[in-house]
């Protein structure tokens, strides 16, 4: 059961690595999303190109990169607490990309596509944190934030055997929203509901 948690681990971690953002900015010919906006390689930020629907698409996939290997893994029987392993070695890979010189997002579709498997109830509450403080706010990397410091206490109240592993992966998430809370303090980060004038990439 070590070795098959170890490969899955491994596994999760390089499917983590695959920067769905900038292949599908490739693919409907956008500029890169980490040379614009909040040079952040994730769905929000490819949403201030314009595309909307290469937005969602690279949404989806995010998640699934940490749906699939969780998932797997539960289905492998792996115990609970390696399964939230596995989940934050998803992350690790969209943060720390090893295909795209480590050049990564901050892991937050990732993370909520981990939980899926190990609860829809705590995936939704999440969903609904984000989304209610995105709207108030227009803030992408606010509701991020907030759906991480809250999702602890929600594992807690509905899945406690995965409370450690959730709340290591969240300080993962807000630590690399770091840029984003300076940001915010100093009025500087830019809103999801913004537009910038992108110029399009000569080859």
């Amino acid at each position: 059961m070590l070795a098959l948690t170890f490969a899955m681990t491994g596994i999760a971690y390089l499917l983590g690595s695959v920067s769905n953002a900038v292949l599908i900015s490739r693919f409907f010919k956008l500029p890169d999303p980490r040379d614009y906006g909040s040079h952040n390689p994730g769905a929000t930020n490819v949403l201030r190109s314009g595309n909307r629907f290469a937005a969602f698409i690279v949404f989806l996939l995010d998640m699934l990169k940490g749906t699939i290997p969780v998932y797997l893994a539960w289905y492998l029987g792996i115990p609970p607490l390696y399964l939230g392993f596995i989940g934050i070695a998803a992350c690790l890979g969209h943060m720390y990309p090893l295909y795209f010189h480590f050049r990564g997002g901050k892991g937050v579709a990732t993370a909520l596509g981990a939980l899926m498997p190990l609860g829809l109830d705590m995936g939704s509450f999440m969903i609904i944190t984000w989304l209610i403080v995105l709207l108030l706010s227009g803030y992408s990397s606010l509701a991020a934030i907030c759906a991480a410091l809250l999702a602890p206490f929600y594992t807690y109240y509905l899945k406690p055997e995965y409370t450690l592993p959730v709340a290591m992966l969240c300080c993962l998430i807000i630590l690399r929203h770091h840029e984003n809370i300076s940001r915010l303090l100093h009025g500087n980060e830019p809103q999801v509901w913004s537009r910038h004038r992108l110029k399009r990439h000569r080859r």
